[in-house]
């Protein structure tokens, strides 16, 4: 932002020493990038943050140094002299799309008289690099200079119909800029238009069909509130920026809008004559919520910066940039925020503003401050542990990008028919979607070690995926917390350490799998994984199709957790127990069942049949074939048993053995081979 000093100087009285200026300014958070002498002015080059758009014009750089010094602050009164013709009998506003554009003001000036500016506004807009075109175009530029509120004027006799639309272009529609280049619109842009078509892009640019010209006699002021967004990824897509499209992507202080066009009307009919209509045609939502007062404890100031700042400095310094205070004890005191100061919010806040005005410099840099370290969440312990254990596994942590394209999340959609996320963003990339399951982007990183000669690469991500746009869900539904991995393992090399990882981070969990069709895995190849009766995921091996779209070289297994149940579930609190001392029993147990009872069922029957002397089960096989009956299978059970205390009878096995046969044949129909 580059500022006049002798502009300045009409708003605030400066300090003699120019050095002493800059150097103010510099410590308070507007660093000085240089100076350049222009005529008997000076050009000083503030380096503005992209939070504080209200140093986007004199006025609010006046403001600063007016509370640096300690000095009052002049603002123009723009009272203007209207005739008793009303201005919505002549114009007419309407906003179509009140997503992209707030509020929208116009005012009509009668009987302009276009000619060069007078040597006070032409030498203004050259002491900071804008050249003069005529006297009501430089108007429009130094109201935006002088407050920050981008403006446009156009020639109302151009406008088809005496109607502004403020709307969203239509599919190829065109406009000329009164850069004189034509540029296709992108479908999502707000355009000003008329009842024939646009005659501006909003936010950013004028058409060159309504623009001010030496025949123009009457005049429509534009003073309006886009939204950031959207004029952002409109000035990308056309490559077409300007100072209004910079104001309007840091948000503009709405209200001061009516001073601003207030303002611009009252320097034209100084510099170009004309009569003004009464009042001026709105449009929009004008109703804005008064700002929350935000509390400030005196005793924060010192343990934050380290130095002792008197109560009435602090409420001095804050009143100094505009802030009310509308109640002080000896402790705190709360404030209003101010229109222009959208970056103001919260306690830590007003202490920076009371810190960079008071000086930075004054700061002690052998202050001792009590500093604590915070506890880590659980969140933060559970991520902290799955991360731990999976390297421990020889995985590697992957980090991806939240967006997948289209076809990427057709691919693997393990959560059913959910509704697409999809983001418009100004790259306007490909991958636009927000994923709905880390696979796919695991997958593409796997592709990719592979194709630079790391073959089998184990990859894990903890992210969120996104399930819906939010309509008040809560985290779970909307955006969860999921483990994926990816993995040159089998089924059951995968299976395994999930296992592990659950008895990590669970150890009394109870870790089921369910058979179960999901896309993207291969047929058979999938099931759904339960924890303590609750849904945690899913496990399976990828088809064979999906691998050979992606061009994996190699079979994958992949799975993809329920972070946010492991958080919930996660014990962290540990009972250790001595390592048994009397010897484990097996034995083995082949039962002949029908085709739709699965592994889970017969786990189940076996572990309550089996009574306390059982200390495990686990899968030892299964057989389909000739010796075995059609419609029928064959599973072998590994049954383990153990006593604390003593070793052992057979007989007392043997009992435990013969309640899993009999519990089995009765509910399970089962036959031992």
């Amino acid at each position: 932002m580059i500022v006049s000093h002798n502009w300045l100087a009409e708003y605030v009285a400066l300090p003699d020493s120019v050095d002493d200026l800059t150097d103010r300014l510099t410590m308070s958070g507007l660093n000085l990038e240089g100076l350049q002498p222009v005529g008997d002015d000076l050009a000083i080059d503030l380096e503005v943050t992209s939070n504080r758009p209200d140093c986007l014009g004199h006025i609010g750089v006046a403001r600063e140094v007016a509370a640096l010094f300690n000095r009052s602050l002049s603002i123009p009164v723009a009272d203007v002299q209207d005739s008793n013709d009303a201005c919505s009998n002549a114009a007419s506003v309407r906003v179509d799309c009140p997503d992209l554009c707030h509020e929208y003001h116009a005012r009509v000036i009668q009987g302009v008289r276009i000619g060069p500016s007078p040597d006070w506004l032409r030498d203004r807009l050259a002491s900071v690099g804008i050249s003069s075109v005529n006297n009501v175009v430089d108007v429009t530029n130094y109201v935006m200079l002088e407050c920050g509120q981008p403006l446009h004027a156009f020639d109302f006799d151009k406008v088809n119909g005496s109607s502004i639309i403020v709307r969203q272009a239509v599919t190829d529609e065109k406009i000329t800029a009164i850069d004189q280049r034509e540029y296709m619109l992108p479908a999502d842009a707000c355009v000003i238009a008329d009842q024939a078509g646009p005659v501006a892009v909003a936010g950013v640019m004028g058409g060159l069909e309504t623009e001010i010209s030496d025949s123009t006699t009457n005049v429509l002021i534009e003073v309006a509130s886009f939204d950031p967004v959207s004029v952002r990824s409109t000035a990308r897509a056309l490559k077409l920026h300007s100072p209004s499209s910079y104001r309007f992507e840091r948000r503009v202080n709405r209200r001061n809008m009516d001073w601003a066009s207030r303002r611009c009307c009252e320097l034209i009919l100084q510099t170009a004559g004309g009569r003004l209509l009464a009042g001026s045609v709105v449009a929009g939502d004008r109703h804005l919520e008064p700002p929350a007062p935000v509390t400030l404890r005196f005793d924060q100031i010192t343990r934050l910066l380290g130095m002792e700042i008197p109560a009435d400095d602090c409420v001095s310094i804050l009143s100094r940039l505009g802030l009310e205070c509308t109640s002080q004890s000896g402790t705190e005191a709360s404030f209003i925020i101010p229109d222009w100061r959208l970056d103001i919010t919260r306690e830590c806040d007003l202490i920076e503003e009371v810190a960079r005005i008071h000086g930075y410099d004054r700061i002690p840099d052998d202050a001792m401050l009590p500093v604590a370290a915070t506890s880590r969440s659980r969140r933060e312990v559970t991520g902290d542990r799955i991360r731990s254990h999976l390297t421990a596994c020889g995985f590697f942590e992957a980090l991806t990008l939240s967006f997948v394209s289209e076809s990427m999340q057709q691919l693997f959609r393990p959560r059913g028919d959910l509704s697409v996320v999809a983001v418009d963003h100004s790259t306007r990339s490909l991958e636009n979607q927000l994923r709905q399951s880390l696979i796919p982007s695991l997958l593409q990183c796997r592709r990719q070690n592979e194709r630079t000669g790391t073959a089998n690469a184990e990859l894990f991500e903890v992210a969120r995926v996104y399930l819906s746009a939010g309509d008040g869900k809560p985290e779970r539904e909307a955006e969860p917390m999921t483990v994926g991995m990816v993995s040159g393992h089998d089924f059951l090399g995968l299976k395994g350490i999930v296992e592990t990882l659950v008895l990590d981070l669970i150890p009394a969990g109870l870790l089921a799998t369910q058979p179960m069709d999901i896309a993207g895995l291969a047929d058979g190849r999938g099931a759904q994984l339960v924890l303590n009766g609750q849904r945690l995921g899913y496990i399976g091996e990828l088809d064979r199709s999906a691998g050979d779209q992606l061009g994996l070289h190699s079979g994958v297994s992949v799975a993809e957790l329920d972070a946010m149940l492991l958080e919930e579930l996660y014990e962290s609190r540990r009972r250790s127990t001595p390592p048994p001392r009397f010897p484990a029993i097996s034995r083995d147990l082949n039962f002949v069942l029908a085709e739709t009872v699965d592994w889970a069922e017969l786990a189940d029957v076996a572990q309550a049949a089996g009574g306390t002397l059982l200390a495990s089960l686990s899968f030892g096989g299964q057989y389909r074939g000739s010796q075995i009956d059609a419609g029928c299978k064959s599973y072998v059970l590994s049954a383990r048993f153990q006593a604390p205390d003593r070793t052992l009878t057979a007989d007392e096995v043997d009992a435990a053995v013969g309640n899993i046969v009999t519990a089995c044949q009765e509910k399970l129909e089962a036959q031992l081979r």
